[in-house]
């Protein structure tokens, strides 16, 4: 049995909003990118969205517009894809790598242990949509010693008067953290709805502004949303109204913004996304009560008091086993025609890090995390059969394996 590991979910409601767009004759930046983040907005509880083409870019906008300089710190974990320190790298910050917690998520000490005067963002990664420990986190910023340590380097930096906390939350929309769906949980959130996402716009994110007073995040929003299409003062949209034809430039924008034919998938999907997260979840729950048997496999953090996942990946973990037989596993289910994948190469591991100076022996939680996991198809179009097909080709891979030694 073939099973891809994670096609988008494409249904008639999906084809007919994308038509619906295309019979318009409006296909950039319009109603439907609009009413998207209206859809984000009610879902998560946060105060503003903004839709942009992509989790990267968002990062690198906000980055930006913090006012982040050479030499500025922005504390990431090692243990993520490599785009949560590209942005950092991009906006002009230095990447400040820290090891990870057996959760797969940033280690909240190993940030305390990182922050200097030059420290201007932190940048948390819900991994496999996993929230994480933000109370922590804000906590840790908004102590009076850390606070006291601060050295602004921007207007806006001024104005916070602290560390900001931004979270890649590319994997986290619909998780939960204290009863609430994420996207509130700190300053910034940025979601990815990339292709393989729980909810997609082909290529695209969404940043969900919940920055405290003095800051006016509707302002924020409708200067963001400038930033987005080149600090233009007046969108495609407005410009192809009669007579609407002369704009100004007014700052150093980007060319960041959503089409309306991308925010259709997102759209359709997103209406219906609290019966698809239902789904994930049934598969998740399947692997869970299968592996729950097996005395080798570590799983995934999926639920507590105060968190729930989005259900967006199954980080199985194998217990002691080397990286190179996690790999051989890895080869044995593929030849079942099952796909698989790996979540995450610690960034250290990757050449341009490497070469960077960054080096894997620094973060030992986050290499333990890799060289153990294997990531598992969970998506709403996985039926009870290719599910438990899954769980058939994954144990026997485990046995074949170890009886080789």
């Amino acid at each position: 049995m073939k099973i891809p590991f994670s096609p988008p979910y494409i249904d008639d409601s999906v084809i007919e909003e994308v038509n619906d767009s295309l019979r318009s004759g409006w296909i950039t930046t319009g109603p439907k990118v609009k009413a998207l983040e209206e859809e984000i907005a009610k879902l998560t509880g946060t105060k503003q969205v903004l839709c942009v083409n992509s989790w990267t870019t968002g990062a690198i906008m906000m980055l930006r517009w913090l006012g982040i300089q050479p030499g500025d710190e922005v504390i990431i974990p090692a243990y993520t894809y490599c785009a949560t320190a590209l942005a950092v790298i991009w906006a002009g910050g230095k990447p400040v790598m820290v090891d990870s917690s057996e959760d797969l998520n940033i280690s909240v000490d190993a940030i305390r242990n990182a922050i200097t005067p030059r420290t201007k963002a932190i940048i948390p990664v819900d991994i496999a949509g996993w929230p994480c420990d933000y109370k922590s986190i804000m906590q840790l910023v908004n102590e009076p010693e850390i606070k006291a340590m601060f050295k602004p380097t921007s207007p806006a930096m001024e104005k916070l008067g602290r560390i900001i906390v931004m979270n890649d939350s590319a994997h986290s929309i619909g998780s939960h953290y204290h009863g609430k769906y994420s996207g509130t949980e700190t300053d910034v959130a940025i979601f990815s709805l990339h292709a393989v996402k729980n909810v997609t716009t082909a290529e695209g994110g969404a940043i969900c502004l919940n920055l405290p007073e003095p800051f006016d995040n509707d302002k924020l929003y409708a200067e963001l949303r400038m930033k987005a299409l080149n600090c233009q003062t007046k969108d495609a949209f407005t410009k192809s109204k009669a007579g609407g034809w002369r704009y100004d430039i007014v700052g150093m924008g980007m060319k960041a913004n959503m089409a309306d034919v991308n925010a259709a998938i997102g759209l359709a999907q997103i209406r219906q996304y609290k019966e698809l997260l239902k789904e994930r979840k049934r598969v998740f729950d399947t692997y869970n009560n299968a592996f729950a048997k097996e005395p080798w496999a570590l799983l995934p953090a999926c639920k507590s008091n105060e968190r729930e996942t989005s259900y967006h990946v199954y980080a199985l973990r194998i217990k002691g086993f080397t990286e190179e037989q996690r790999d051989a596993m890895i080869a044995e289910i593929s030849r079942s025609e099952v796909a698989v994948n790996v979540h995450f190469i610690p960034l250290p591991m990757l050449t341009l890090f490497r070469e960077m100076g960054y080096d894997i022996k620094n973060y030992p939680q986050a290499y333990r995390n890799f060289a153990h996991e294997i990531s598992l198809p969970c998506y709403p179009q996985l039926n009870e059969e290719m599910t438990k097909h899954v769980i058939k080709v994954v144990i026997d891979a485990y046995n074949r394996v170890k009886s080789e030694g």
